[in-house]
């Protein structure tokens, strides 16, 4: 980039922090700079070999453990045309199922989040347990036939970590622990179990779900939609690092964008930061260059008082934003004070459509009561405001989907800034075509 730096970010030692979430920059891949085709974007035959290959295959976010605590609580959730339970169990354990009654395919729950003693279908009242067996069909002398085979809904992988409850619709899928990889190492240290729920929205986007992972993958954007950041952040020295199959990019928090001149005064944003971590910035006497490091030193000194437990987590990671994206579907921007968490979930058979959800974190001090869980909302784009930074996010994203399908635009021109884009799709490739199985003309 041929901008001119006007401060000098300095990073963490990694050797410093050797047990904590890993702060060197990993080595990147050499993944070329081929067209990613726009049919990815638009194609409801790629769409089709997305849920052949991934949907089906994957671990996926179900919801929050802290939803369903006690037996017989459940979070009700969708992904694409399928309808999962996932049930506390008397034992203290998590199982899943899917949310539909065997004799005639009534869905045996909306979606959302709630308790039973058992799962009744209300149709013709065949009663399910939590675990998915089925306890009662009326009349059963009228079905010579016997139960449907197994006499229980067919068990779902389901598994817990990081405060956070995952399901798969693969029953031969590998243990989470061999799917997530690097990320518990990574996102431990923040102990999200200490943060409760603060935002809970979900958003129906007019735009193919990979435009939206795209556009939480780089900070190449912020100059051009979200200009106000440039005095909030430092774009310019996101460093980006790619694994095997999730990538993440650290970004300065409490910086000023090299791309624009450093001000005299602290701007509204940065000042914002300053408060809520406890200082005065009307006291401060320091340079604007300075503050991120004072804010960490801040925070260092004073968190314990506050009630916050930073200890497990690097001077860095108490300002600035640790970007992660899950894949294939979960974008985190991970803080020392709270996580905005982003899932992204396809549309039923719609390639031009998602479901976009909006899940907020916020880490509580100790012995602090905890606030009541928001509930969750629900509305179409433009009818709402989810904030200005997500606003500008949620207004370019169906012009760009619409651009997908001209016939002008063979695809996406992908610079070495979007390298978490060109390595997301290099995951899809290997999940849908094999690793090097991916043929010329392959969409």
């Amino acid at each position: 980039m041929d901008v001119k730096r006007e401060q000098k970010i300095e990073r963490v030692d990694p050797a410093e922090w050797p047990d904590g979430t890993p702060a060197e920059k990993a080595e990147d891949p050499d993944l070329g700079y081929d067209i990613i085709p726009a049919a990815r974007y638009t194609s409801e035959d790629f769409m089709k070999l997305e849920w052949e290959h991934v949907w089906t295959k994957v671990w996926l976010l179900g919801g929050r453990s802290c939803d369903i605590p006690e037996p017989g609580d459940y979070i009700c959730t969708e992904i694409g045309k399928e309808s999962v339970l996932i049930v506390r169990q008397a034992d203290g354990s998590v199982r899943a199922f899917p949310n539909v009654c065997l004799h005639r395919g009534n869905r045996l729950r909306p979606e959302g989040l709630g308790n039973a003693e058992h799962f009744q279908c209300m149709y013709h009242h065949w009663t399910y347990d939590w675990s998915g067996k089925i306890t009662r069909i009326p009349d059963m002398d009228t079905f010579p036939q016997g139960c449907p085979k197994g006499a229980a809904l067919p068990p779902l992988p389901c598994e817990e970590w990081g405060s956070f409850v995952w399901f798969s619709l693969n029953r031969d899928v590998e243990p989470l622990s061999d799917f997530l990889g690097m990320i518990p190492q990574h996102l431990d240290p923040y102990h999200m179990e200490r943060m409760a729920w603060v935002r809970d929205v979900t958003v129906e986007w007019d735009c193919n779900w990979k435009a939206s992972v795209d556009a939480f993958s780089e900070v190449y954007h912020v100059q051009g939609i979200h200009p106000q950041l440039q005095w909030y952040l430092d774009d310019t020295s996101a460093q980006i690092d790619v694994y095997d199959k999730h990538s993440r990019y650290l970004v300065p928090f409490a910086a000023i964008s090299a791309r624009v001149a450093m001000p005299s005064a602290i701007p509204p944003a940065i000042d914002g930061i300053m408060r809520a971590a406890g200082m005065d910035p009307a006291e401060y006497e320091g340079r604007v260059g300075d503050i991120r490091r004072d804010v960490q030193r801040f925070k260092r000194e004073h968190g314990p008082e506050q009630g916050k437990d930073y200890s497990d987590l690097n001077d860095d990671q108490l300002t600035d934003d640790y970007h992660y994206t899950i894949f294939p579907n979960v974008s985190l921007n991970v803080h020392a004070d709270d996580v905005m968490m982003f899932r992204q979930r396809p549309h039923a058979t719609d390639p031009n459509k998602m479901l976009y959800d909006i899940w907020v974190l916020e880490l509580m001090p100790d012995g602090e009561e905890w606030p009541e869980r928001p509930k969750h909302r629900r509305f179409a784009h433009g009818d709402k405001s989810i904030g200005q930074v997500l606003d500008q996010d949620a207004f370019n994203l169906p012009t760009v989907q619409k651009g997908m399908h001209s016939d002008s635009f063979p695809g996406l021109w992908i610079g070495d800034q979007e390298l978490r884009i060109r390595h997301f799709h290099k995951v899809l490739d290997d999940y849908i075509y094999g690793p090097g199985g991916k043929k010329p003309g392959d969409i």
